[in-house]
């Protein structure tokens, strides 16, 4: 998913291409999932004359400002993505200029604009958890009025970072996923820069030593710096960062030698190294339990409708291990239930038959009854 070195390298390509332009002609998507509460009409009439005067971002949020509001706003989600036609080269893939052969605007595409120069821009979605609004102020309103510092551009000084940390008593991956809290950071963010610090993805941010929030807030700088230096190009990044082995199986996944294993943090699958990332004090003991290929496939499917959809993270409540222990539900077979997946003939013959053998018995109760009266 477009974290914020994907986002931000957007920003820098419309910035460097589309800024002091005009805008003469604009087609919208007739989606109204992903173009939010406003018609098509009117976002188009809204952007054509109207000339792009900065491109900004907070988070993993970009909109451009124009000579006059409204300004078009746009949430990446899962897959949103600008594919800018006649650029001869950019760092980014998702930028890469078009091939004549190449469908344009492609079919994927939300919002797509000419400028007065012939240069073409095209916001794109195929996923559909993406975003785009036509506001007033878009610093103002949700979501980007409830998004916390950006990690880039306003990450506190490391001596705030630290305080902080030893006020929050909930687990560090969970913490750093909340967009209120820092906006910007996403799922393999977080899981690159715990690897790097060596810290546990459940490990209490209030439990963390001063040296461990120090490297901490080292990391999240060096990783988005990296990421950007390379253009958020993901095959350029380093060849020991664990992003690169974050997508194989479990118990098939390594990186330099150590395996990796995978648990849910606040409610996102999470790549860790035992051997490196231990939980440490009174959390040593706790064991949290591996994710299957399956669950993590799952868990991925769904984690766009809690990341960029919402201003602020609304994430699971329950996690593995020390974050919260779900109490186990047993579920009672019923004669005229459905079975569950997984659940055998047998199982169900079985619970079938007991539940007759309960109908049977109170029936009979009732007749005694009756006799008796």
């Amino acid at each position: 998913m477009p974290e914020l070195p994907e986002v931000e390298v957007a920003r820098r390509a419309i910035e460097e291409h589309c800024v002091g332009k005009k805008i003469t002609g604009c087609s919208v998507a007739d989606d109204p999932k992903v173009i939010d509460s406003v018609s098509r009409a009117d976002f188009e009439s809204a952007l054509v004359g109207r000339s792009i005067v900065a491109a900004l971002r907070k988070g993993k949020n970009l909109w451009l400002r124009l000579d006059s509001p409204p300004f078009p706003t746009f949430q990446f989600g899962m897959a949103g993505a600008v594919y800018i036609k006649g650029v001869a080269l950019t760092k980014y893939r998702r930028l890469a200029a078009v091939n004549d052969t190449d469908e344009w605007p492609s079919k994927y595409s939300k919002v797509f604009v000419k400028l007065d120069d012939g240069l073409e821009f095209s916001f794109t979605d195929k996923r559909r958890f993406a975003r785009v609004r036509l506001l007033d102020d878009p610093e103002s309103v949700p979501p980007i009025s409830e998004l916390g510092p950006d990690a880039l551009l306003e990450l506190m000084p490391v001596d705030d970072f630290v305080d902080s940390l030893s006020k929050k008593k909930i687990a560090i991956k969970t913490l750093l996923l909340d967009q209120s809290y820092i906006s910007g950071i996403g799922n393999w963010i977080v899981d690159e820069v715990l690897y790097q610090a060596k810290l546990h993805p459940l490990q209490i941010a209030s439990s963390l030593s001063k040296e461990s929030c120090k490297s901490l807030h080292r990391c999240i700088r060096e990783v988005i710096d990296k990421a950007l230096e390379v253009g958020a190009d993901s095959s350029q990044f380093p060849k020991d960062w664990i992003f690169h082995s974050r997508e194989k199986k479990s118990g098939k996944a390594f990186v330099n030698g150590k395996k990796i294993n995978f648990i849910t943090v606040g409610g996102r699958t999470s790549a860790y190294v035992p051997e490196l990332q231990k939980l440490t004090g009174n959390q040593s003991k706790e064991a949290p339990k591996k994710k299957s290929r399956k669950a993590r496939s799952d868990v991925e499917e769904s984690e766009s409708k809690d990341d960029d959809n919402n201003g602020t993270s609304k994430r699971s409540k329950t996690t593995e291990g020390v974050e919260g222990r779900q109490k186990k539900k047993t579920s009672e077979f019923k004669s005229d239930s459905i079975p569950s997946k997984g659940t055998t003939q047998k199982q169900v013959k079985a619970a079938r038959g007991t539940s007759k053998k309960l109908s049977e018995s109170t029936r009979a109760t009732t007749r005694q009854k009756k006799a008796k009266i």
